[in-house]
């Protein structure tokens, strides 16, 4: 038996070698035939292209954006330049081992895949190099230090520290050795980023620069030095549907849109997005390439036989800590930690309440693991002893609709859950900044006093009047997010079947990416070569 399962792990890793392989000649002839079909650049000042943390080998989601979007610009009489690291970062975002920074990253397998994806094309490759004045500028300091620093103008530690969060999957990071060796090496990896990048924006007066995200310090470092030029930056993430891409000229992890005052549903849109939401909230949904839920179990019935106790039941939705949009939603609160305690201390002033904590699934997805969970900070402040508290781990798939159901309202911090729950006409009681508080849809108050004032009288009330708007707005607002800002690229791509979240491209031509063929590539080139929104045009 155990000769049997050696011999089906080798031919699975030899068939995802080989199937690796054929994806990457299939995108070498694509890149060399929309080079050989592409028009001769219509203004030499080109789009520059930077996506150094989308991936290490294979094509993700994000990788893929921005490859097919540099072909449909190209497609467009655009000259395209693709920046490339050529093992040009001391560790980078993804290549980084968080049990063992020490480890180099895996360059000679990222630089394969980066020379796969700009085959035919234009590319300014970057290599790495030290700089003593600023490794002595950070010789002993301590991490709340190097958060703070900046050198010749620039401030690197912070624009490097929402990645150090996200490598190390905490909030709170902990000043030792290891924490700061890696904070050094992101920061000097950013500085020789933001040199390299500088001679490029000198050199090349670029029209636009896209990049990816923009939180991660790669990408963070160029958009801010382009955004300092006055140089038009568009940044993209994945979207709420499957295979979409969220393209913005502001910061995409915030989600900005501009939604027209007067935009009201037509009864067609009305009827797309309800069938959309009743796949949602049967857990039918995915992002980038993953599905959170892949079962949704009905409430324990201890839970419910728990709750019918109590005079109200009141859920609270946490975040993953690290998450990019971290950064945008601690306005209120320093952060979600801060905000959970505040919590507990009104749960224990109102016994008459039962307060159930869900942990949100991410935290505890493969790979990806949180390092500062809420199920850590459950255990810490004994939530199991509390009578009127309940904790919901990461890992399990009780649907949280019906929680929403049985609740007097729901305590979000910037969950998308806040959204849904207003689209059910609940009371939702927001205490970070999210993507829905662009609009009223949720009450968000502006301060701490005004939070715990907030959260008295909804638990003291008979009845909480939600004000009608709320409801209509989360409509308005989620019909937005997933029918004009999501820009689709299934006619370009599909699952790779090896790695979750990974693509390979399907059969398409040159002339399918132009923008007469393609809604997608229309958007996207008016929006960065011309003063196109980024939104999909009517239905």
């Amino acid at each position: 038996m155990e000769a049997h399962s050696v011999i089906n792990r080798i031919r699975n890793k030899a068939r995802r070698v080989w199937l690796r392989r054929e994806m990457t000649n299939s995108l070498r002839a694509r890149a060399r035939a929309v080079a050989e079909a592409r028009p001769a650049p219509h203004d030499p000042r080109p789009v520059v292209v930077f996506n150094a943390s989308t991936r290490l080998g294979g094509l993700s989601l994000n990788a893929a954006f921005s490859l097919i979007s540099s072909w449909g610009l190209q497609m467009a009489g655009a000259r395209v330049i693709h920046f490339a690291c050529n093992a040009g970062m001391s560790r980078c975002v993804l290549g980084t081992n968080k049990d063992n920074p020490a480890q180099l990253p895996p360059c000679k397998e990222c630089v394969a895949q980066s020379m796969a994806n700009t085959t035919a094309a234009e590319a300014r490759w970057f290599e790495w190099a030290t700089d003593a004045a600023l490794e002595n500028a950070m010789s002993g300091l301590s991490v709340d230090a190097l958060a703070e620093l900046k050198f010749q103008g620039l401030g690197l530690g912070e624009l490097t520290l929402p990645t150090l969060r996200w490598v190390l999957r905490r909030h709170h990071l902990a000043d030792d050795d290891s924490t700061r060796f890696l904070f050094r090496s992101f920061i000097a990896s950013a500085w020789n980023v933001a040199q390299n990048f500088s001679r490029l924006l000198e050199e090349e007066n670029p029209r636009a620069v896209l990049v990816f995200n923009g939180q991660f310090f790669p990408e963070a470092v160029a958009r801010k030095l382009a955004v300092d030029r006055g140089i038009k930056v568009v940044a993209h993430e994945v979207g709420l549907q499957p295979y979409t891409g969220f393209f913005t000229t502001g910061e995409a992890t915030a989600y900005p849109i501009d939604i027209p005052s007067n935009f009201a549903l037509s009864a067609s849109q009305a009827q797309r997005l309800d069938a959309y939401l009743a796949q949602r909230f049967q857990g039918n949904f995915s992002m980038a390439g993953v599905r959170f839920w892949p079962e949704m179990m009905k409430l324990d019935p201890h839970l419910v036989e728990k709750a019918q106790q109590f005079r109200q039941v009141v859920p609270v939705f946490t975040n993953v800590i690290f998450d990019t949009s971290q950064s945008h939603a601690n306005v209120v609160f320093e952060d979600m930690f801060t905000w959970l305690d505040r919590v507990l201390e009104i749960a224990s002033q109102h016994p008459e309440t039962l307060f159930v904590i869900r942990a949100h699934p991410d935290e505890a997805r493969p790979g990806k693991e949180s390092r500062e969970s809420v199920a850590e900070w459950a255990r810490k402040n004994h939530l199991e002893t509390l009578k009127n508290v309940w904790f919901v781990d990461a890992s399990e798939y009780l649907s949280s609709y019906e929680l929403i159901d049985r609740a007097k309202f729901v305590m979000v911090y910037n969950s998308t859950i806040g959204l849904e729950a207003s689209l059910m006409g609940a009371a939702v009681l927001c205490a970070g900044k999210a993507r829905f508080t662009q609009l009223e849809t949720v009450f968000f108050p502006q301060s701490r006093p005004a939070f715990d004032q907030a959260a008295e009288e909804f638990l003291m009330a008979e009845t909480i009047e939600v004000p009608a708007h709320f409801r209509e707005n989360a409509r308005r607002f989620l019909y937005y997010q997933l029918f004009k800002t999501s820009l689709p690229f299934d006619a370009f791509i599909e699952e790779d079947g090896i790695w979750p979240g990974y693509v390979r491209l399907k059969p398409f031509s040159p002339a399918d990416l132009s923008v007469e063929h393609s809604e997608t590539m229309k958007t996207i080139v008016n929006g960065i070569l011309g003063d196109g929104n980024l939104l999909l045009g009517e239905d």
